[in-house]
């Protein structure tokens, strides 16, 4: 199968299985997305689900945030891992929002990227569900799949997001950045499929004999 030809299957298939994929963070607006995105760095969706709750009821905004201690906030993210670290950068991005952006989380990547614990990622994953701005955040499900349905050979997530967006038409970029993660959790885990086993996969390489060992992020 050709590159535009599974890049064609790749669409069809995604959007037959999740025509609307919701965001699996939960959040009540932007910058409460943007606290979980943050939260959501080497930690599963699942888990930030249950913790924000209670940081929501300790702030739910940056006004609030902002004014709350650092140890407040890591005692309540601590089971979210690095909470020393994503403590100190929800407390320092909150009262950043408040002085330079009067509490609005900022509509523009380069400003978002300047915010403490907000890298690459992160930001593309608000501009895409936050604002509806075309992007393609890539993720580790996304570098691991990109991969295995020869999509890219990039060695890092900046390559494969170059990639995919080449490939991809601008206007799916948002809804197929998380189509692919549900696809990936659901079928091409790292440990339910090495590239021969789910249906993309197959389909795509019916003729694969050895697993597919995607380079790491």
């Amino acid at each position: 199968m050709l590159k535009k030809d599974r890049v064609s299957y790749i669409l069809q298939r995604l959007q037959k299985q999740y025509p609307n994929p919701p965001i699996p963070l939960d959040h009540t607006d932007t910058y409460t997305l943007l606290v979980a995105v943050l939260l959501s760095a080497q930690c599963t969706d699942e888990r930030v689900n249950k913790v924000t709750p209670a940081l929501w009821k300790l702030a739910d905004n940056p006004f609030d945030m902002a004014q709350r201690k650092v140890e407040d906030i890591q005692l309540i993210i601590r089971p979210c891992g690095l909470s020393p670290k994503k403590s100190k950068a929800i407390s320092k991005l909150s009262k950043i929002l408040v002085g330079k952006h009067n509490g609005e989380v900022p509509k523009d990547m380069e400003l978002l990227e300047e915010l403490p614990g907000v890298g690459h990622k992160t930001a593309g994953v608000v501009m895409a569900q936050a604002f509806n701005v075309p992007a393609f955040p890539v993720d580790t499900h996304i570098h691991r799949l990109a991969q295995r349905w020869g999509l890219t050979n990039g060695r890092n997530v900046n390559q494969t997001e170059k990639d995919l967006k080449r490939l991809f038409p601008e206007e799916r970029w948002n809804k197929l950045h998380l189509q692919i993660i549900y696809w990936a959790r659901e079928f091409c885990s790292a440990s339910s499929c090495d590239g021969r086993v789910c249906e993309i996969c197959t389909t795509c390489y019916p003729n694969r004999k050895h697993p597919k060992i995607a380079l790491k992020p």
